[in-house]
């Protein structure tokens, strides 16, 4: 046998070796739980009216602007279709059917703006797109009940393993882009952020020294690079899960960060023995059928799709979970200046900005210059994110020329019939407390560079 061939041999015995079902079906339980509760608390909140049906405009991701918000109240029905799908992914009914529908909802409702991209979204997204491809309904859901043919106790062990793969992607590539001086010696920006919480009894005072800021730095740090390996160690697991606890409590506590602590911490539950999740399994039965036991059955061991070929879907999309991130490589410059690359990478909380932006439109014929108020535009979520954004300042500039362009503007008796017009902006960002420093000069035509992947020779450099 080839060193090749053992390879592939033990790739498949790692693979496709049959475990207990019990970790998937407590996983889609409680992963079903969060995806409800986020949903009921984003329309709660009132954020489907104040995000999505009252701005006027929205900022599209790159190949994807076609993606428009339904109108009207209509723009909550997606929310509607997420809170059923949830309640359905629970209790394991049309699973499938269920699973694909939240991801469509959850994923279309988030490319509507990048105004509101968050990790724990891209997150969600994944996690969905990979759970319509997982058994999870083959035990304890409704499913089962109504169809008892399709009921297994074991699953092949990829199953598994491509959720905690997925978990260990968020966290590995969170600890890799936190080996930055900014991050390691300067305690930015969770400097910054820390003296908000100056109030705290105690603590307070402590907060606002640099020594702290470094110090939780490095935590997090060390934190995100090893966790995953303690939660694979039977012998660590425990202790790690703990921490994996404390940390995201104290995440929670003080930054505003939403459900993502909550999410990390039940979703990490994935590491824990079969045991650990029979039991708990057992338990949660007991609640509805009080002989009910887990019980192993071999006749019930099924290969649910060819061997070969969730080999090849597991490569690719392993692949590009490890190759996205790398993105930012290809791009000179100072990554956190340029943002080329910075979305999809796993980069949590190591950015702080604020920029100012003014934006001007000048009618080419006559050579007049009006300052634009961004607030006619934008709400203050998309003013304040696309300041400090390269690729939503040229989008920006797109709607303020076809805004303007063919309009009839005012200059004392006299009218002008604006017509191609040129978008300029002075605008002025600082970085993890740095003292601010020109990002885009007013000397460009920002509508005369196409919004694309290349490298934006039109931005100030950054200075150290």
């Amino acid at each position: 046998m080839t060193v090749t061939n053992s390879l592939s041999a033990n790739i498949n015995n790692f693979l496709h070796q049959k475990v207990s079902i019990a970790p998937l079906i407590i996983f889609r339980i409680i992963f079903g739980a969060l995806l409800l509760f986020g949903a009921l608390r984003f329309v709660s909140k009132g954020w489907v009216e104040q995000l999505y049906i009252l701005p006027n405009y929205h900022f599209g991701y790159l190949g994807f602007e076609w993606v428009e918000k339904l109108p009207g109240n209509w723009m909550y029905l997606p929310f509607v279709l997420m809170i059923l799908s949830s309640i359905f992914i629970i209790i394991g009914y049309y699973y499938r059917i269920s699973a694909t529908l939240f991801f469509l909802s959850f994923t279309y409702v988030e490319l509507i703006d990048k105004s509101y991209y968050l990790n724990h979204y891209y997150f969600v997204s994944l996690m969905c797109f990979i759970m319509i491809w997982l058994p999870a309904n083959r035990y304890f859901s409704l499913d089962a009940t109504r169809n008892k043919t399709i009921e297994v106790s074991h699953i092949p062990q990829w199953t598994i393993r491509i959720i905690q793969f997925q978990l260990g992607v968020v966290y590995l590539f969170a600890g890799l882009a936190k080996i930055n001086p900014d991050w390691l010696i300067e305690g930015q920006p969770l400097g910054t952020w820390l003296q908000a919480h100056h109030n705290i009894p105690i603590i307070g005072t402590f907060l606002q020294e640099k020594w702290m800021a470094v110090s939780f730095s490095w935590a997090g740090c060390i934190y995100d690079l090893l966790i995953v390996f303690f939660l694979l160690a039977a012998k660590t697991r425990k202790f790690a899960y703990f921490v994996v606890v404390v940390f995201h409590l104290i995440t929670w506590l003080l930054f505003p960060i939403g459900v993502f602590p909550w999410v990390m911490i039940f979703s990490t539950l994935i590491f824990f023995s079969p045991q650990f999740h029979e039991k708990l399994l057992n338990r949660i039965q007991q609640l509805f059928k009080k002989n009910k036991q887990f019980i192993y059955s071999p006749s019930s061991e099924t290969n649910f799709l060819p061997k070969r070929l969730v080999n090849s879907v597991l490569a690719v999309f392993i692949l590009f979970q490890v190759l996205i991130p790398f993105r930012y490589a290809l791009y000179p410059g100072n990554l956190y200046w340029t943002e080329e690359g910075y979305r999809f990478s796993w980069r949590v909380m190591l950015m702080h900005k604020e920029g100012h932006a003014v934006f001007y439109m000048k009618d080419i014929k006559t050579g007049r210059e009006s300052e634009i108020n961004n607030a006619k535009f934008l709400t203050r979520t998309q003013e304040d994110q696309m300041a400090t954004q390269p690729d939503m300042i040229l989008q920006y500039a797109q709607i303020l020329k076809e805004y303007y362009n063919g309009q009839l503007l005012h200059y004392g008796d006299q009218q002008f019939l604006i017509e191609n017009p040129s978008i300029h902006a002075d605008i002025y960002v600082s970085l993890n407390n740095r003292l601010s420093q020109k990002f885009v000069d007013k000397r460009h035509d920002l509508t005369s560079f196409e919004y694309n992947l290349k490298h934006r020779t039109w931005l100030e450099p950054f200075k150290e």
